[in-house]
């Protein structure tokens, strides 16, 4: 099934079942008046949502169209927001072009970081950007929400806390990254308010996409109307979202509602070294950063920009009969 969250004037919304095709909605007030609910309560609200889903797919009940315009980030606010890095080609890029290796423990330790959770953007929301030169990026990934996750689970018993999928613009300040990271306590200010997609699925929604604790399909990153990213979130990934959610709970319990991030998706080239630009046929980049590692790796100096006021970044997963599956992430940066 799919959900969403729509404004009513309070910060956390209102609860909808959105048909698969992205087009009608039904109110779920009576069964969960918010995801966080729905989340608090999944064992026994999940089969009720369900019902409800057929009925809106069978045109069964009341519906009203769908705007993804009008949508929140399916969590407006969450209790916990941690990112992880799945794709370690990023992280190689990014080091390799400042001479440093990576080290061992990062194939079989996750990198995570817990990002501000009080407020998200909306899916449709400008960025807004104090100064051009913080280095604003996009960074194209997939989360998974999940219910109440004991400490210590295994990676096998946590994929099936994995409740809810979302696609994930982990905006970040690439200017202001090295002084945080020099201090020895990570990222804050560097790390501004993400947004997700409109709507957020269940697994099974995925069909044969989800395998392995990971979406096989690309994510799709426009940038000012031209195809900047399409690697496929299946492929290169050292880590899966199962083994990210273990990680996160190591030490600690997660609540019902905690999201968890893959990093940015990223592919090697099909000679296994940094992959090539959508224009000249590679699966491009989910972030600014790593053609500019390419460029520096290539002639000592990066050439292409980070975002500046007037562009826009566009966010989308298509299945395999090339139909929107959690709607669109489109967002202007604006200066504030």
């Amino acid at each position: 099934m799919k959900l969403a969250t729509l404004d009513n004037g309070t910060r956390d919304g209102r609860l909808v079942v959105v048909s698969k095709d992205l087009t009608r909605c039904c109110a779920a007030g009576y069964i969960a008046p918010t995801l966080q609910y729905a989340l608090d309560n999944w064992e026994r609200v999940a089969p009720e949502l369900e019902v409800l889903a057929r009925d809106v797919e069978h045109e069964a009940v009341p519906c009203e169209r769908f705007h993804e315009r009008q949508a929140h980030s399916p969590l407006p606010r969450a209790f916990q927001w941690a990112d992880g890095s799945a794709y370690i080609n990023h992280v190689e890029l990014v080091r390799q072009a400042r001479g440093a290796k990576v080290p061992d423990s990062f194939y079989h330790d996750p990198l995570m970081y817990q990002g501000g959770s009080d407020s998200f953007l909306r899916p449709r929301q400008d960025i807004p950007l104090g100064d051009a030169a913080w280095g604003c990026d996009m960074e194209g990934e997939i989360a998974a929400i999940t219910d109440d996750v004991p400490m210590g689970v295994s990676a096998e018993d946590a994929a099936g806390h994995i409740k809810l999928l979302m696609l994930v613009n982990d905006v970040s300040l690439r200017g202001l990254i090295p002084a945080e990271l020099e201090k020895g306590f990570g990222f804050f200010q560097s790390k501004p308010a993400s947004a997700f997609s409109p709507v957020c699925v269940t697994p099974d929604e995925l069909g044969a996409a989800w395998a392995d604790s990971l979406i096989h399909l690309p994510l799709m990153v426009d940038y000012n109307g031209k195809p900047f990213g399409r690697a496929n979130a299946g492929v290169d990934a050292t880590f899966n979202l199962a083994q990210l959610v273990a990680h996160a709970a190591r030490t600690r319990n997660l609540a019902a509602g905690t999201i968890i991030g893959t990093g940015t998706v990223s592919n090697k080239g099909a000679d296994g070294g940094p992959g090539k630009p959508v224009a000249e046929g590679g699966a491009g980049y989910s972030c600014i950063a790593e053609i500019r590692m390419i460029e520096t790796i290539a002639g000592g100096v990066p050439v292409t920009p980070f975002m500046q006021a007037g562009d826009v970044v566009r966010i989308e997963m298509r299945d395999a009969a090339n139909h929107s599956i959690f709607g669109a992430i489109e967002q202007h940066v604006v200066a504030v």
